[in-house]
């Protein structure tokens, strides 16, 4: 038998024991399939992976994945270093974009993805103009996600199949170097006094809007 998950749990005197996330080494004897990581069977697989991959290999997980992406892409613009960049890369691992795209300077902080951007395929381009391009070649319309004027509310109709939802920085959100080549604009309603949300958060609720509608039974 595999040894089962481990999760945080509370001593008798309330203080949380962090217990190791995933399995140990694996039972002899071991798969032969070569999807499985020698090393990992041997020593145990921690990693922040569904149970379907215990101890497969990167490269496999990544192959498996590409056999059933969907057809949304994310891209977010990176022109100050945003922090949420790696969160989006996150989320998007996680609803299984096809890919994210990076525009602007190509340097982004990885810290908040957790590892995920070696499972998901992450884009660079320089200037709005190549995403645009990629846009044109791949058949995906550009949707930007902010509250402008004249914007859409986010379920006012369903988003494209085939589509890059594209995010601004946090704060001024969607710059004017990207907004003439929006196809469309879409808003999330909001009901409090802020004027924005974190914009890693808009990309998760962005996402899921799209899982709703075309990747849900």
């Amino acid at each position: 038998m595999i040894p089962p998950l481990h999760y945080p749990s509370m001593a008798d005197d309330r203080q949380p024991v962090i217990r190791e996330v995933g399995v140990g080494p694996h039972p002899e004897p071991w798969p032969t399939d070569p999807k499985f990581d020698p090393l990992l069977l041997a020593e145990g697989d921690r990693r922040n992976v569904v149970d379907k991959y215990r101890y497969w290999t990167m490269e496999a997980i990544v192959a498996d994945l590409d056999t059933r992406r969907h057809s949304f892409h994310i891209a977010i613009e990176n022109w100050q270093h945003d922090l949420n960049i790696g969160t989006v890369v996150r989320t998007a691992n996680a609803f299984l974009a096809a890919e994210v795209h990076i525009v602007g300077k190509k340097k982004w902080n990885r810290r908040g993805a957790m590892v995920t951007d070696r499972y998901q395929h992450v884009r660079h381009h320089p200037e709005p103009a190549d995403l645009a391009g990629f846009a044109t070649e791949e058949n995906l319309a550009i949707v930007g996600i902010d509250n402008l004027p004249g914007s859409t509310d986010i379920d006012a109709s369903p988003l494209p199949r085939r589509c890059i939802l594209v995010f601004g920085q946090e704060g001024p959100g969607l710059s004017d170097l990207i907004r003439p080549y929006l196809d469309e604009c879409r808003s999330i309603p909001q009901f409090g006094s802020t004027r924005s949300i974190n914009a890693g958060v808009a990309a998760g609720i962005a996402m899921h809007t799209w899982i709703r509608t075309y990747a849900v039974d």
